[in-house]
């Protein structure tokens, strides 16, 4: 069922049509709406809304909520009910400390734009009938005049005739920036006939096409993906207000506006104490009609009207009383409701519900609003999952684009190759990048990259060959050895790399088939009680998170001992996943094993393990160092008995005088972090025991195991869509106001804090500061080079509460997880990379508190512009997951799960993450050749990955890459792209594509973005299809200059030459003897090579190249 079928219940009520009857009266009047709760606040206002409409009353509603979140909620719920049409948000345009926050301005303009109705085009009844949400902070602040912001607003619309010369001039005169790229407001970006135009009136920038003088069309297009969305006939682009002359949101208001409150007796109020200037806003109210939303009224005279509905309950999490509410408002006739944004929320709670044969049917609406309710004269009973799960219900607003921009570009700079950048290439090792050259040959001009390497050697890389270079990536902050040419000393080393891979992956294989061969324990279909846990989960599963419980599910049952590996980043909810498989093994009568690396993280997974089973009959204990010899004696005795279901522990659970009664799985979290006795011992226990392991690695390294069949493998790649989002501000050191405001909001609310300062010397004064701002602190310090059972008793104190603030290095971003600890502040935040800030960051906000980061530093002026650019991305980015792929890379790079042991992180300090990860996939497909084969067959072959990489695909090829030269001119002209690092970037974009409708997409974005593709930018996309096709055929190297093709073939696999595609080659030789020959080269003394190539005259074009070739292959 839809929301809209609700809204026409609600709209029944007697008392709404007689509101709308006296709304349509031209008398102003004051009426009080009591006994609405929750979200029937918002339902009985759009009914109003919707009424006006229908009836041609064309008024706007402003709603002034008492603050900022409800008001937010309230506009997310309109939102949500009138499918985004003709509702806005008026914020405040200041964040803290009087920063002007672009995001609200564009908001906050886009509101005076709907009340000014400038836009005759797209005049519509709800365009001119909007409802404003908003709260006394924000009315507060001056607008510009109407006056002011006609004349800093241009009108366009298809069709009409203006030279793109003069709207240049207009949006100067308006105070825009020309840009190579709109990411924020205020810019515009010209390229040929097409022009980008970000307005501070819309949340996402226009694309203006020409067609000589006219406006040809106008599109809406994506920050991120530079993409168009959506068509429009025409658009108001406001520019940024530079008058002084201002008033208040008031003058755009007209007689007949709707006021609409709680308590405007509190609106008043705050608006009196906001400025002086505001007395004309508290003036204003009793003038106009006004709808107010509680148990009494702030006026003399007013009309009342009585509603009967309450606010949805708290279960607490419990299904019984859940279920005991809902049959008793099923017997008095009540239709139930349950709103959920997604199905599956709905179908765990009819399972629930099916499981306890509690009779329950209820009617479940696919989208949500803030706050359930009852209705007792409807008979309608509206809950909420998210208030059912005590979830909590994110708000996204629109204007999150103008936001991201920023930080979005900041991303993309952060990738792009700068001259003196460290490069790879993967033929000759490390070097420096030295700019795009162009250079002519035989009169076409050609552009390459120039690399510089040691001792003053250059080469040049055609863009063709771009993807055999890439941004070196290593520890920050250590600079790489730059290679020598010539000198072997790289081709060593890759060859090195490569034959410890191929041995790790041999024992993988060997140990994975071993274990395939055992006999385990088939655990028994999902229960109630699993239903009831899964469903109690705090946030909602994301995709990922579903789909590994259901492989870990579907390992459990079935006889084969499971052995998978599940990764995901910090707080993408891998111990939820694992806590699932715990439960389901416990409530089968089997034992579970919680296998970690240090005391501290015991004691948290403990914690963790029995606050989420706590309703549950399950037992639950702890092995540590911190136990009395009296207690571990008990809790072994316990263990042998089968009294303890779940057993969490360090090493120590490996250990001989640790007897289990029924072992049935084990779950290790970070297992790379244990030495090699413990591995052996676990090799042992492991043989026909489940076995779960956890691990915040990235994904690439260990999905080339999985593909082997060397390992099932889960990825929890996006985090919970419902966190909490981090506030992050950046501060100074002199800003100790804000420090002491932020640790004692955090201790008036129970909380604790990270102070973070990686310097040991500097603990001890942050400390005393610290405490001289906020006397009342209980600090503790913390770090690593203290004695670990020292280190290990003070984690563990503040974990127990004895310390309010804990003062560390960042020893916290290796897995100290407390959901207590909701604020963050880190000491010179610009001397950390940006993955590093953000694993930090992540520490905070995994409860259900807003949780608070602050990055001390410098003055911005005196900052680095790569640290400014690292700290403007975070501050923007919120959430976790948003973009920060770099994150995962780093984590490699500082070896978190060290497949390789030590010895990885040295790799990668020496090849750059990219070439490793390359060789890695090389040494993976000739693992997989060898398998295939393997005479006695002692490789286990097939099997389908748990996680296949979308767009990944692994045909069979007789070479891994094909190199191009060429004397054709193939490039991106200047004239069709302007800006040189934006061509490097899509050069590198392209080189890197893997499958055509890859290449279709990108050829659709830059026609998009640029215009129709000239002559020589088709031929450089066919460019790489003839590299797939030549793979595919042997074909290692391509020369095509002076109209002669050459085409040299492979020699790295031995039965290529008795192939059917060598067959077809030397057919069409054959055929066509009088342009084609084989050639077998020889050295300068005449001696053959073992080189074989063919040779092809009348070749022109790479399409005519590619027109062959396929010709050849039978696919044209």
């Amino acid at each position: 069922m839809q929301i809209g079928e609700l809204e026409q219940l609600f709209a029944l009520h007697p008392e709404v049509n007689v509101l709308a009857k006296e709304l349509s009266k031209k008398c102003e009047k004051h009426f009080l709406l009591r006994n609405l709760f929750a979200s029937s606040q918002s339902l009985l206002l759009h009914a109003v809304h919707q009424q006006l409409v229908a009836d041609k009353q064309y008024r706007p509603i402003l709603v002034v909520l008492d603050n900022a979140d409800d008001a937010q909620y309230m506009y997310a719920d309109l939102r949500t009910l009138s499918g985004d049409q003709g509702v806005y948000f008026f914020p405040s345009s200041h964040r803290r400390r009087q920063k002007t926050d672009e995001a609200m301005l564009v908001q906050r303009t886009e509101v005076l734009t709907a009340l000014n109705n400038t836009t005759p085009h797209n005049a519509t009844p709800l365009y001119t009938t909007p409802i404003i949400v908003t709260y006394p902070e924000a009315l507060a602040e001056s607008v510009p005049h109407p006056n002011s912001l006609q004349q800093q607003t241009i009108s366009l619309h298809t069709e009409q005739e203006i030279a793109q010369s003069l709207l240049i001039k207009q949006l100067l005169k308006l105070h825009f920036q020309r840009v190579d790229f709109v990411y924020e407001p205020g810019q515009f970006a010209v390229r040929g006939g097409i022009v980008d135009i970000y307005s501070f009136a819309h949340d996402n920038p226009y694309r203006v096409d020409f067609f000589g003088d006219e406006v040809d069309s106008i599109r809406e297009f994506d920050i991120e993906t530079q993409l168009s969305q959506t068509r429009l006939t025409s658009i108001n682009i406001v520019g940024a207000n530079t008058q002084e002359e201002s008033t208040y949101i008031t003058e755009y208001l007209s007689d007949k506006t709707l006021w609409v409150s709680n308590d405007f007796n509190l609106v008043q109020y705050k608006l009196s104490n906001a400025t002086p200037l505001s007395t004309t806003l508290t003036n204003a109210t009793p003038l106009h009609t006004t709808i107010e939303l509680g148990q009494k009224s702030s006026f003399p005279t007013y009309d009342t009207l009585d509603f009967d509905t309450l606010p949805q309950p708290t279960f607490n999490k419990n299904f019984d009383i859940l279920t005991d509410d809902l049959s008793a408002r099923i017997r008095d006739g009540y239709k139930v409701y349950i709103l959920a944004e997604q199905v599956k929320q709905t179908d765990r709670l009819r399972a629930i519900f099916e499981d306890k044969e509690a009779g329950i049917t209820f009617i479940p609406i696919n989208q949500t609003l803030h706050a359930g309710f009852v209705d007792n004269a409807a008979k309608i009973c509206c809950y909420t999952d998210h208030q059912i799960f005590e979830r909590y219900h994110r708000v996204t607003l629109r204007s999150e684009n103008a936001r991201r921009g920023k930080a979005i570009i900041t991303l993309k700079e952060i990738n792009q190759l700068q001259v003196g950048d460290y490069v790879v290439h993967v033929d000759h090792g490390i070097g420096q990048f030295a700019g795009l050259v162009t250079t002519n040959f035989y009169g076409r001009p050609q552009e390459s990259i120039k690399l510089t390497y040691r001792g003053g050697d250059t080469i040049f890389v055609s863009i063709h060959n771009l993807h055999r270079i890439s941004k070196y990536k290593g520890r920050e902050g250590s600079e790489p050895t730059i290679s020598r040419l010539g000198s072997g000393a790289w081709e060593r080393m890759k060859e090195r790399t490569k034959d410890k891979v191929k041995d790790i992956a041999r024992d993988l294989i060997r140990l994975y088939a071993t274990r395939k061969q055992q006999q385990g324990f088939a655990y028994s279909p999902d229960g109630y009680m699993q239903h009831e846990l899964e469903a109690s989960f705090f946030y909602e599963d994301t995709p990922d998170q579903a789909k590994a419980t259901l492989d870990i599910k579907h390992d459990m049952e079935s006889p084969m001992p499971m052995d998978r590996l599940v990764c995901g980043d910090v707080g993408f909810g891998k111990t939820e996943v694992a806590m699932r498989a715990a439960f389901k093994a416990a409530t089968d009568g089997k034992q579970v094993a919680v296998l970690v690396p240090t005391t501290v993280l015991a004691m948290q997974h403990y914690n963790t393990f029995r606050e989420r089973f706590r309703d549950f009959p399950v037992r639950i204990e702890y092995l540590s160092r911190s136990k009395s010899p009296k207690q571990v004696k008990e809790i072994l005795a316990d263990l042998r008995n089968g009294k303890i279901d779940i057993l969490v522990g360090t090493h120590k659970l490996v250990s001989k005088q640790v007897l289990w009664k029924d072992l049935g799985l084990l779950i290790i979290d970070e297992e790379q972090k244990f030495g090699v006795a413990v591995k052996e011992k676990l090799k042992s226990l492991r043989t026909n025991v489940d076995v779960l392991t956890l691990t915040a690695t990235p994904i690439p390294r260990t999905l080339q195991f999985s593909l082997l069949g060397a390992r099932d493998l889960s990825i929890i790649n996006t985090p919970p869509p419902n966190r909490y989002p981090v506030m992050t501000e950046c501060i100074t050191l002199d800003d100790e106001d804000i420090i002491k405001e932020a640790i004692q909001m955090e201790m008036q609310r129970n909380g604790q804090v990270y102070v973070v300062c990686n310097r040991i010397e500097m603990l001890p004064r942050i400390e005393n500061r610290i405490l001289r701002l906020c006397p009342e602190a209980r600090t503790v310090i913390a770090h690593g080079q203290m004695p670990a059972g020292e280190m290990e008793e003070r984690l563990e104190a503040f974990i127990n509460y004895d310390y309010d603030i804990l003062i560390s290095t960042t020893i916290i971003e290796s897995g100290v997880d407390i959901p207590n600890v909701n604020t963050i502040i880190i000491h010179s935040a610009q001397h950390y990379g940006l993955s590093d800030l953000h694993q930090l960051r992540g520490r905070v906000g995994r409860s259900n508190r807003k949780a608070y980061c602050y990055l001390v530093t410098p003055d911005k002026e005196l900052l680095t512009s790569d640290a400014r650019r690292r700290l403007d991305a975070l501050t923007t980015f919120a959430e976790l997951g948003s973009g920060f792929q770099l994150a995962m890379q780093d984590l490699d790079i500082r070896g978190a799960g060290n497949m390789l042991g030590a010895e990885q992180s040295g790799f990668i300090s020496d090849l750059g993450y990219d070439t490793y990860q390359r060789i890695l996939n090389e040494a993976v497909e000739e693992i997989r050749e060898e398998m295939l084969e393997s005479p006695d067959n002692q490789y286990p072959i097939g099997g389908t990955p748990s996680y296949s990489p979308q767009g990944v695909q692994y045909p069979k090829q007789w070479c891994n890459d094909s190199l191009l030269e060429s004397d054709l001119s193939l490039s991106f002209p200047p004239t069709y792209i302007e800006n040189i690092s934006e061509r490097i970037t899509l050069y590198r974009e392209l080189d890197n594509l893997s499958s055509e409708d890859a290449l279709l997409e990108y050829q659709k974005r830059l026609i998009d973005r640029f215009g129709p593709l000239p002559e020589e930018a088709e031929q450089l996309l066919n460019v790489v299809r003839l590299r797939w096709l030549c793979c595919k055929m042997g074909i290692e190297k391509v020369i095509l200059k002076q109209e002669r093709m050459s085409l040299y073939f492979t020699n790295s696999h031995p039965k290529y030459f008795q192939s059917e595609i060598f067959g077809k080659l030397v057919q069409y030789a054959c055929s066509r003897a009088d342009r084609c020959r084989l050639v077998e080269d020889k050295n300068r003394e005449g001696k053959p090579t073992g080189k074989r190539y063919m040779v092809v005259q009348q070749v022109k074009t790479i399409g005519g190249a590619l027109h062959l070739l396929s010709k050849v292959m039978g696919t044209v």
